[in-house]
C-alpha cells in the first residue's frame, strides 16, 4: 500500500497527523507546500492525499484540480478553517473526498483518512481488474449458480425458460446464453410479447405477405426469419395470447411456420429462449397457458434470484451503475457512503436490479454532493421502511422484520433526518422499550440483539459504532423531549456532563435543543 501524503505549511499539523497515522501503522510522506507535492507526483502517487487549502504559492485547490485531472480515483481530503466555508464548497465541487475543518479532532481525522483509504483501495482493486465489464455482475452464491448453468449450457442449443421477478436481468441472461453458444455469430432477436398489441403480435413473430391485411403494403419478415440460425428471445411469454400459443407450439414441434397471409411453409432454424415473471404452472391450471407448450418451453429452467436474495451484490452493482451513468452523462462518478450502501442493502427493492440502476441514474443527476448520504436518496425510499408493513395488512412489520413499535419509532427518527435508516430500527425500539412503551421493559434488548444479528450476518462493518451512535441518539432525544429541549437539564437526567451533551448533539445532528 502506498503512503498517505500530508501537504501543509503548518509543521505542527503535519507532525500531529504523522504521529496519529503512525499509531495506526499507516505510512506517511509530508510536504510543506503544494509545489513540492506536485513535483513528487511526477514520480509517485499516494494512496490518499491530505492537503491544507491555504498555503504560500499554489493552494490546496490548485493541487486538488491537478490531482483530479491526472488521477481521478485518488481521494483528496482538504483541510480548511471554520470561516472558510466558500473554500469548502469549492473543494467539493472540485472533487474532494471530504474536508476537515480546523480545529479538528485527531481521532475524527484518522477515521476520515481511514474511510478515504478504503475508498482508494477499492478503486485500485477495480482499476487492476479486467478491463472489460462482465456481462452480468454478481458474487452471491445464488448468482454463481446461474453462471454455472450458463457455462453448462454453452455448447447446447436446448430450449431454455428463464423465470424471475421483473428487473432481475432475464434478457441479460438470455444474451449471455446466446453469446456463449454455437450460434454466437448469428443474430440475437428479442421480442417482449407483452409489449405488442395482440393484433400485431402474430405479424411480429411470423411476418406477413403483401396485402395480408389493411396496411400490409409490402412483404415483411417476422422475428423467426430475422433470427434464422441464431436465437429468438421471447420475453414475458406468459402473456402470449392463447391462439398464438398454438402457432408457437407448431413451430417448436416441426420447425415450420407460415407468414400471415402466406401459403408456403418456411423452415425455422432458431433456438428459442423464453422468460416470464409469472407462475406458468398456475396459468396452466387456470387455463390461460397451454400445458403442451409449457412442457415444450420448460426443457431447461433457469431461475434468477431477486435482489433480496443477493443483497451482498448491491455494493458492486451500485458502483457499476454509478460509473456507467457518469460515463453516459460525461461527469465524475459519485460514490455512496457506507451507511447509504448498507441502507440500500436493507431495502426490498421490488424492481430489483432495474430499480437499482434507475436509482443510480437519478443519483448521478440529482444528488447534491459527490458522496451520497442516506438523506440524499429519493424521499419515497427513505420513507419506505417506516410504513411498509402496516400498508401490507396483517401484523405490522418493517422490511427488516421488526415489530410495529420499532417501525413507528424509526419513522419518527427518520422524520428528523438524523439517523441512517439502515440501522434506525433498533434505536427506535430502544426508545420505546426504555420508555416502557409497546416494546416492553425487556423488548428493546431483543430488538437490539435481532438488529445486531442481522447486521453481522449481512457483513456490515463497525456494528458497535453504528448501534452505539443510534443508542445515544435515542437516549438524548428522549431526554430532550422530557425536558422540553433544555439540554443542560437533559444532561443531568442522563447523568452526563453539559459539555458532553453539547458535543453529542452536534455530532449526532440533533435539532431542537436549547440552553436552560
Amino acid at each position: 500500500m502506498k503512503p498517505i501524503w500530508i501537504v501543509d505549511d503548518d509543521e505542527s499539523i503535519r507532525w500531529v497527523l504523522e504521529k496519529a497515522l503512525a499509531r495506526e501503522n499507516l505510512a506517511t510522506k509530508s510536504f510543506a507546500n503544494a509545489r513540492d507535492a506536485i513535483a513528487a507526483l511526477e514520480f509517485d502517487t499516494p494512496q490518499v492525499l491530505v492537503s491544507d487549502i491555504r498555503m504560500p504559492g499554489d493552494s490546496g485547490l490548485d493541487l486538488l484540480g491537478l490531482v483530479k485531472s491526472r488521477f481521478p480515483g485518488l481521494p483528496v481530503i482538504i483541510i480548511t478553517a471554520f470561516s472558510d466555508l466558500d473554500s469548502a464548497v469549492a473543494a467539493f465541487q472540485g472533487g474532494a473526498f471530504e474536508y476537515l475543518a480546523k480545529p479538528f479532532d485527531i481521532d475524527k481525522a484518522v477515521e476520515l483518512i481511514r474511510r478515504a483509504l478504503d475508498e482508494s483501495l477499492r478503486e485500485t482493486s477495480i482499476e487492476s481488474g479486467p478491463a472489460e465489464t462482465p456481462e452480468i455482475l454478481g458474487q452471491a452464491p445464488a448468482m454463481q449458480e446461474v453462471f454455472r448453468a450458463i457455462g453448462r449450457l454453452s455448447q447446447s442449443n436446448v430450449t431454455v425458460l428463464i423465470t424471475g421477478e421483473s428487473g432481475t436481468g432475464k434478457e441479460l441472461v438470455a444474451r449471455a446464453l446466446h453469446k456463449h453458444s454455437p450460434r454466437a455469430a448469428q443474430p440475437f432477436i428479442a421480442l417482449n410479447t407483452a409489449a405488442i398489441p395482440k393484433d400485431l403480435l402474430e405479424s411480429e413473430l411470423f411476418g406477413h405477405e403483401r396485402g395480408a391485411f389493411t396496411g400490409a403494403q409490402t412483404t415483411r419478415r417476422g422475428r423467426f426469419e430475422q433470427a434464422e440460425n441464431g436465437t429468438l428471445f421471447l420475453d414475458e411469454i406468459g402473456d402470449m395470447p392463447f391462439d398464438l400459443q398454438t402457432r408457437l407450439l407448431r413451430v417448436l414441434s416441426d420447425g415450420h411456420f407460415y407468414r400471415v397471409g402466406g401459403h408456403q411453409p418456411l423452415k425455422a432454424n432458431v433456438r428459442v429462449i423464453t422468460a416470464t415473471h409469472q407462475n406458468l404452472e398456475q396459468r396452466v391450471r387456470d387455463g390461460l397457458f397451454r400445458e403442451d407448450l409449457y412442457h415444450r418451453l420448460n426443457v431447461i429452467r433457469l431461475r434468477l434470484p431477486s435482489l433480496r436474495e443477493r443483497r451482498e451484490d448491491i455494493p458492486i452493482l451500485v458502483r457499476h451503475f454509478l460509473v456507467q451513468s457518469a460515463k453516459q452523462l460525461g461527469v465524475e462518478a459519485k460514490r455512496m457512503s457506507e451507511a447509504t450502501v448498507n441502507f440500500l442493502s436493507g431495502l426490498d427493492l421490488p424492481g430489483n436490479v432495474r430499480q437499482l440502476e434507475n436509482l443510480c441514474n437519478w443519483i448521478t443527476v440529482m444528488a447534491p454532493g459527490q458522496t451520497v448520504e442516506v438523506k440524499d436518496l429519493p424521499l419515497e425510499l427513505t420513507q419506505e421502511q417506516g410504513g411498509h408493513g402496516a400498508a401490507a395488512g396483517g401484523p405490522a412489520a418493517n422490511p427488516a422484520g421488526q415489530p410495529a413499535a420499532a417501525a413507528e419509532g424509526y419513522s419518527a427518527l427518520q422524520h428528523h433526518g438524523t439517523v441512517a435508516p439502515s440501522a434506525a430500527e433498533p434505536a427506535a425500539g430502544l426508545a420505546g422499550g426504555l420508555a416502557g412503551g409497546p416494546a416492553g421493559p425487556d423488548g428493546w434488548l431483543a430488538l437490539l440483539e435481532l438488529q445486531a444479528a442481522s447486521m453481522l450476518s449481512g457483513g456490515q462493518q463497525e456494528v458497535m459504532a453504528v448501534l452505539g451512535r443510534q443508542f445515544e441518539s435515542a437516549l438524548i432525544r428522549t431526554a430532550l423531549k422530557h425536558t422540553h429541549g433544555r439540554k443542560n437539564d437533559a444532561a443531568v437526567r442522563l447523568g452526563i456532563g453539559r459539555n458532553t451533551i453539547t458535543r453529542k448533539i452536534a455530532e449526532l445532528g440533533i435539532d431542537g435543543a436549547k440552553d436552560d
